[in-house]
């Protein structure tokens, strides 16, 4: 049987814009591995009578309601009375939760307030969902064929909870298991890959396939349905294997998280050693090697070499060439990719040289044009990269995530 969640973010803070939902973007995305269709995400303020309406009309649109914040113990904290309310339920005190929020206060040497014992109450014939990383604990509980979560609304406190407490709930409400595989990309966009895919998209039911268009590239996201883990992944392997056919170079990898990743194992299984010469990425290519656990033995060092003398002096670029044709140039960025791996005297180095904006340099070179550079061995390749005049940020970003994928194509050979 499939579900349909709504999401309910309860709080005024939302809605005046002081802080970000990112709780709703949270779940989500862990809903759709679930397998779990969201339709709605409400917003309503601190007031009792409009969380019951927003309640009231949920229930009919979706079996599953997540609610986030107002549980805590301030009077505004009213979640867990409108949902009551809403099903026709009571509140009742539960001492093991008081018990929980004493231990807490005393593990923090802080005397506790009696507010705070409002959290201890839950409505009547619900299940209590222990909250190790805050005091509120969440709730679970079915009323009318309809399933309700109350989860607090701080985001470190939500997404354990979530990924702790509300996840090994949903997976208990489907018969068998629901499995995702994710296959992500680097260089094509989501309307282009949901382009190349529509067919098989449309010919699937068990396994679904859906693209999820993300800032380093597209993910398609394979989901099957089964009465095991293995019989699942049994039927979304061949989808996986028609997407990677379809998509052919543009696929990074199978489960992975980025593209630093699929870079550090490929640089590990060959026992190659990496350096960088950035200008435009100001070190931001460096940072996203060097983000990963265990990269000191392949990543020997970076160099931002953000202006000429620095480029000149440090990475030996010949001033000739600065002089000829400009910072911002293929000659320039060569220069750089083999200055780096002599002086950090590692297999492979990487260089970036662009305009990051906001004005075209002073040889009239557009903002977003980025030159990247790879050196090994005796050999350089460089390639373009047209970002287009998008803000600094997106251009670096893009920058160092190209560089990367050039890296892996010189690893795997593309």
């Amino acid at each position: 049987m499939s579900h349909t969640a709504e999401l309910i973010a309860v709080g005024t803070e939302l809605l005046l814009g002081n802080i970000a939902n990112t709780d709703a973007q949270m779940i989500s995305e862990g809903l759709s591995q679930l397998g779990i269709n969201v339709y709605y995400h409400t917003v309503v303020g601190d007031n009792p009578e409009r969380v019951r309406q927003a309640v009231d009309i949920a229930r009919q649109r979706a079996d599953i309601l997540i609610t986030t914040g107002g549980l805590g113990p301030t009077c505004d904290d009213l979640t867990k009375v409108a949902v009551a309310q809403a099903f026709g339920r009571t509140l009742v005190y539960h001492e093991p939760s008081a018990q929980r929020i004493r231990d807490r206060f005393a593990a923090m040497g802080r005397p506790v307030t009696e507010n705070n014992f409002q959290q201890a109450m839950i409505p009547e014939g619900a299940t209590v969902l222990d909250n190790d990383w805050g005091t509120a604990p969440g709730v679970a509980m079915e009323a009318d064929g309809i399933h309700v979560l109350m989860l607090p609304g701080p985001p470190r406190e939500c997404e354990m909870m979530f990924r702790h407490r509300a996840v090994p709930y949903l997976k208990g409400l489907s018969e068998g298991v629901i499995v995702s595989r994710t296959v992500k990309t680097f260089g094509i966009g989501e309307s282009a890959a949901e382009a190349l895919l529509r067919d098989l998209m449309n010919s699937l039911h068990n396994p679904t396939l859906a693209p999820y268009a993300k800032p380093t590239g597209t993910e398609l996201r394979v989901t099957a349905h089964a009465r095991t883990e293995s019989e699942a992944l049994a039927r979304i392997a061949p989808v996986v294997d028609q997407v990677k056919a379809l998509l052919g170079d543009k696929v990074i990898g199978v489960d992975v998280s980025c593209l630093e990743e699929v870079c550090y194992g490929l640089l590990k299984e060959r026992g190659l050693t990496v350096g960088t010469a950035e200008s435009c990425t100001g070190g931001l290519l460096a940072k996203l090697l060097t983000d990963l656990p265990g990269s000191s033995a392949l990543f020997r060092g970076g160099i931002v070499s953000y202006t000429n003398a620095v480029k000149a002096g440090v990475l030996g670029v010949p001033q000739t060439l600065l002089d000829q044709y400009g910072a911002v140039s293929p000659q320039v960025a060569e220069a750089m990719a083999r200055g780096a791996k002599a002086v950090l005297g590692c297999d492979i180095a990487l260089s970036t040289t662009g305009v990051a904006g906001p004005e075209p340099d002073d040889r009239g070179n557009p903002i977003g044009l980025v030159y990247l550079g790879l050196a090994w061995g005796e050999q350089c390749q460089v390639v373009p990269l047209h970002a287009g005049q998008v803000d600094r940020d997106r251009i670096r970003r893009q920058a160092a995530q190209t560089a990367l994928d050039l890296l892996r194509r010189h690893l795997t050979g593309l």
